[in-house]
């Protein structure tokens, strides 16, 4: 059952996905951003209500920078869709558990120099050799998946939505701080609501508001419930995982996301990515799964990443 409930997450949030797509043509980042916030705040507050899950918090500062870097990459992930072939779009946001495997490189690597008079010891590095390789085959297949989309003048696009998979990561990271210090998802993922609500009500003071039309607004609903059912299911499909094995099968079934976005890519948009793009796409999500398992191992019950 729990892999029934990460495949339905998955759905969901490629779901979510697409009618960002559509909704774009009509609203910007920050107003996709605010109303996505705005659902999810009142969905989740709903939900902890029912779980008996008081929302008051002793750590505002920390939900806080969690908001603030989770925002940025949800808006940078919103462009990336909007200008983007979708699979292409999904495919950089799920980018997160390779770049946290290249921070895991890259911290263990900073310990071993220290100690060492400037000099990392071998052992340190041989270590690292299978994140090294997950992180060296991640980045190249983000070489081979951008490239179609820089000749097509989307280099910009690019770079922002592989930004977003960044930005994610450092996001991952703060939630597994909240974690540690007890907080429970559901709490976590209302304060993330309520900053992208105000952060994207702040932003459309900058950019402005797109004039109103009834029909294309219709985007925004499914937008927000679409995002909440997918956290749902996700932290469903985690909770009903006893065993470190069928955890990393959970944790892994989050990449059928991307396969779901790319038939929706094909489907609807009628996207046409190069041989090369597509063998990018296989390359990260293996890389993906392989950054998740060695994650698995170096930190035991880390909690789901968002999309």
């Amino acid at each position: 059952m729990q892999a029934l409930w990460m495949l339905a997450a998955a759905f969901f949030f490629a779901t979510m996905a697409v009618c960002v797509k559509f909704a774009s043509e009509y609203f910007n980042s920050a107003e996709l951003v605010f109303y996505r916030g705005l659902l999810g705040m009142f969905f989740m507050w709903a939900l902890a209500r029912t779980r008996g899950v008081t929302l008051s918090t002793r750590f505002p500062g920390m939900h806080m920078w969690r908001s603030l870097v989770g925002v940025i990459s949800l808006g940078a992930w919103f462009y990336a869709i909007a200008h983007l072939p979708l699979a292409t779009a999904m495919t950089l946001n799920y980018m997160s558990s390779v770049w946290i495997a290249a921070f895991l490189v890259g911290g263990a690597l900073l310990m071993g120099l220290l100690p060492a008079r400037g000099q990392a010891t071998t052992a340190s590095v041989a270590s690292q050799g299978p994140l090294v390789l997950t992180v060296i085959t991640g980045f190249a297949g983000v070489v081979m998946m951008l490239r179609p989309t820089i000749e097509q003048n989307q280099a910009f696009a690019g770079l922002i939505g592989l930004m977003s998979g960044l930005l994610a990561a450092f996001a991952y990271m703060q939630v597994m701080a909240l974690a540690r210090v007890g907080e429970p998802e559901t709490r976590t993922v209302f304060y993330f609501a309520v900053g992208s609500a105000v952060a994207g009500g702040a932003g459309m003071l900058v950019t402005g508001v797109s004039e109103w039309h009834w029909k294309p607004a219709l985007w925004l609903i499914p937008l927000g419930v679409l995002a909440s059912l997918g956290q749902l299911c996700m932290t469903r499909a985690y909770s009903l995982a006893k065993t470190r094995s069928a955890t990393l099968v959970v944790a892994n079934l989050q990449y059928s996301g991307i396969v779901f976005g790319a038939v929706y890519s094909l489907i609807l948009f009628g996207d046409r990515i190069p041989l090369i793009g597509w063998a990018g796409m296989a390359l990260i999500v293996a890389s993906g799964i392989a950054a998740t398992v060695l994650r698995a191992r170096a930190a035991p019950g880390s909690p789901a990443e968002e999309h």
